[in-house]
């Protein structure tokens, strides 16, 4: 289980320097993951899955990516056409008009350097990818995150044993820490997108789930491109060009008064941002995560903040809605949707699978962009 400061008494906290000791959990889990890990030489002995050790206070943490580090998109060097990535697939079908493309007859773990590149030019104007059926490892899967950027290595999130940077995704771990109900669904059941608190923010987030249920715990994903199209020209007006805050979802202490409860991480971004493979402008809020807008009074940002969720949230034509089975991978980008994981099975079947996140560049507005539908002269 993590570690809750929010709980913490002043005993508590005189008796803790600055981490958590990192351990290894003991859940049982399911064959499947077992013969997955196995396969991939995973040191199971010790328990599944490893714990890092916990940076207690916020000032620690904000010291682990505070360098702005230079960041190349792989999509900038993929041929536009897409020809060695799609030639290659039995089957490519776009899944709904905005969002979401599923492709088949290909194993992540065998692509080229020039299928990778376009692959991430793929991902950057349909916003997820799929690939069902493919045997990867967590090594492969966090080699082919390097490939998009640097590796997050979350601070807090379990880890498989020996890889930093490849988290586990686990809801029956997860409701251990943050019981759940019918009412309160556990996992990762609301709409968010991933370390929206960074310096330089998730882009691409590879998930691959080996054990999911037989019924439900489908995964939604919504296109920022299309919620921004979805606003009034006037609108956009008003929020174009404007900032907001946008923190962690982990919670930390200040060291300097460590008493005053949960502190978070803060990094303020834009609040339309532009893709730099497509150079499109995509709205980049959630509810999870944006605190509120820069330079505007509490009420009128939460005015503007809820109007841009249920944008985002209810307009079901600018959605996807997937199915999982057994070894399938979706790769995201974190810079153009939000996701929402469905929890409807209740904890009644085991799922289980792992994530890599690979960091992107410093969000940016550019003024002179234009929306999808502008620049693909649609409608």
């Amino acid at each position: 289980m993590s570690f809750d400061v929010a709980m913490a008494s002043p005993t508590i906290l005189d008796s803790i320097v600055d981490t958590i000791e990192p351990r290894n959990e003991t859940l049982p889990f399911a064959e499947p993951v077992r013969q997955r890990l196995a396969k991939a030489g995973i040191d199971l002995s010790k328990g599944y899955p490893y714990r890092p050790s916990v940076p207690l206070y916020l000032q620690d943490v904000y010291k682990i990516r505070s360098e702005e580090r230079l960041y190349e998109d792989a999509s900038a060097r993929a041929d536009k056409s897409k020809k060695n990535l799609l030639s290659a697939a039995t089957t490519v079908t776009d899944l709904t008009t905005h969002i979401g493309t599923e492709i088949e007859g290909l194993q992540l773990k065998h692509l080229t350097p020039e299928q990778r590149d376009e692959l991430a030019l793929l991902i950057a104007e349909r916003s997820v990818v799929f690939f069902r059926n493919q045997d990867l490892t967590p090594q492969q899967q966090k080699e082919l995150g390097e490939w998009f950027g640097k590796v997050e290595v979350h601070p807090q999130a379990p880890q498989v044993p020996g890889i930093p940077g490849v988290t586990v995704i686990w809801p029956d771990l997860f409701t251990l820490e943050r019981p759940a109900d019918f009412r309160r669904p556990g996992g990762a059941s609301n709409w968010h997108s991933d370390l929206v608190h960074e310096r330089q923010p998730a882009g691409i987030t590879h998930l691959h789930n080996d054990t999911v249920p037989p019924t439900g715990g489908d995964t939604l994903w919504a296109s920022g491109y299309s919620a921004y199209e979805k606003l009034s020209p006037e609108f956009r007006k008003i929020i174009d060009g404007k900032y907001a805050v946008y923190r962690s979802a982990h919670p930390y202490l200040d060291r300097e008064n460590p008493s005053a409860g949960s502190k978070y991480i803060e990094h303020t971004h834009p609040l339309v941002r532009v893709h730099p493979a497509t150079g499109w402008k995509a709205l980049w809020v959630n509810r999870s995560m944006t605190v509120r807008i820069v330079g505007l009074d509490k009420a009128e940002s939460d005015v503007i903040l809820n109007h841009l969720y249920d944008v985002y949230e209810k307009n079901v034509d600018i959605q996807v809605c997937f199915k999982w089975t057994p070894g399938t991978s979706a790769l995201l980008d974190n810079r153009i949707t939000i996701h929402n994981a469905s929890w409807d099975y209740g904890g009644r079947y085991p799922r289980h699978g792992t994530r890599v996140t690979s960091l992107a560049e410093v969000p940016y507005y550019d003024p002179n962009a234009p929306s999808r539908r502008q620049a693909l002269a649609v409608g």
